[in-house]
């Protein structure tokens, strides 16, 4: 029966009917077979909401919302020039200023795709004029892209603590040095190609001269209040002032009043059409959220977890052969599956395994994510790929051969945080 249920699940998933409907078909096949200890129908809708009746799901349309509103008040411009002002002369200097700024970004937007969007309208063309490749611009922004799901507040993190009730704040902060990591590794490489390849000193230079013109002072006052927006947002969790909920609504006041009152890039009458596309982002993963509680008591009552369990032992005798499985698997499921679905359906399975090996719940968490952003660059289903294409007029497959550099070196960084927990666990 429990083979059934991923059979139906998977072949819904292949002809194309949202993830929502997969679960609904999952969930319902065990009643419709009339096999034992199958849920209802009452029971499945009563787990639904239950799974919708949450607190903690009010971060996710909160940060979102933050997020657009950010977004379109221009800040990933402004803390882009800051950056560059520091490298952008050096070699390598602008596409590690363009990863350091998906850093501080994912800060703001909690989602990959929201990252690459937000960071490549503005820098693929930027890099193109400086005399990069265009393919090599959409690679830099895909793969640092992913950095939007591990740097908290991250959306994936918030999945994996409401699945497997793990608190999210601690979650939130073991994603910081990982994150950190990934796009210190990601720069190493940016830095060794265009050593390899050359740059166009000549344009290079007189772009710096123009971010540098009228002083870092200058520029660092119009850069402020963007930088000091994860400050607050982290700061105020790690410190233990708000809970990630209350953050939640602290980043999306702080959007407003900054984006409205400080930079003007955000005007009253313009906030509707802002919610409107919070909520056609946040909606859909809510709807993910509720209808996932109901297909795991459903994989519960078929003992679904028993038998994954026992695959998974008679395999894994041990802790460093059980994380080697998790990271094939969770790549393997990254190029063809989005970053939710997939910790919202075997992170509750895989976690009480992991505790079993004695690993933290926490710090596997952070290699599931970790995991998984890669997938959003991975060819052939890689969300980023698609994200970056029209931004950069390039086929997503010409891209994701372009980032396979950046992928080695994210598994590099993925395995030295997953076989090294103290990466993870050093600030919880």
């Amino acid at each position: 029966m429990v083979g059934l249920v991923f059979i139906v699940f998977f072949l819904c998933l292949a002809l194309g009917f949202p993830i929502v409907m997969c679960m609904i078909g999952g969930a319902v096949t065990p009643l419709m077979l009339g096999a034992a200890g199958a849920s209802t129908i009452p029971a499945l809708i009563r787990g639904a909401f239950s799974g919708a009746n949450s607190a903690n799901i009010l971060c996710l349309p909160l940060f979102i919302f933050a997020g657009v509103i950010m977004a379109e008040g221009g800040i990933s411009k402004k803390l882009f020039n800051v950056f560059a002002y520091f490298v952008g002369n050096k070699t390598g200097g602008i596409p590690c200023a363009v990863i350091i700024t998906c850093m501080f970004y994912g800060a703001i937007s909690s989602s990959g795709a929201a990252t690459a969007a937000a960071i490549g309208a503005m820098t693929i063309p930027l890099m193109v004029e400086l005399g990069y490749e265009k393919k090599f611009a959409a690679a830099t922004v895909a793969a640092s892209g992913g950095l939007g799901v591990i740097i908290p507040p991250s959306g994936p993190f918030m999945m994996y603590g409401m699945a497997t009730d793990t608190s999210i704040g601690a979650l939130f902060i073991a994603g910081i040095i990982p994150g950190i990591l990934v796009g210190c590794i990601l720069m190493i490489y940016a830095i060794v190609y265009c050593k390899v390849h050359g740059e166009d000193k000549e344009k290079l230079h007189a772009n710096y001269e123009k971010i540098t013109k009228n002083g870092f002072w200058v520029l660092f006052k119009d850069s402020f209040w963007a930088l000091l927006s994860p400050v607050i947002i982290l700061g105020g969790i790690y410190a233990g002032i708000v809970t990630p909920t209350e953050a939640a609504t602290v980043s999306v006041f702080y959007a407003l009043f900054v984006c409205i009152f400080i930079y003007h890039t955000v005007q009253i009458k313009e906030l509707w059409k802002l919610l409107q596309s919070a909520i056609k982002s946040a909606a859909p993963i809510c709807f993910l959220l509720a209808f996932a509680t109901a297909f795991g008591r459903t994989l519960s009552l078929i003992k679904a977890s028993d038998l994954v369990e026992s695959l998974i032992f008679g395999v894994a005798t041990n802790k460093i052969s059980f994380l080697l499985i998790v990271i094939v698997v969770f790549f393997i499921i990254g190029m063809v599956m989005d970053t939710g679905p997939a910790i919202i359906i075997l992170a509750p399975i895989l976690c009480p395994i992991a505790v079993s090996f004695g690993i933290n719940p926490v710090h596997l968490g952070v290699i599931m994510v970790c995991n998984l952003a890669i997938g959003l660059v991975t060819p052939p289903f890689g969300l980023n790929l698609f994200v970056t294409s029209p931004l950069s007029e390039t086929p997503p497959m010409t891209i994701g051969k372009a980032a396979f550099p950046y992928i080695g070196v994210f598994m590099i960084a993925l395995l030295l945080i997953a076989f090294i927990p103290q990466i993870s666990l050093l600030l919880v």
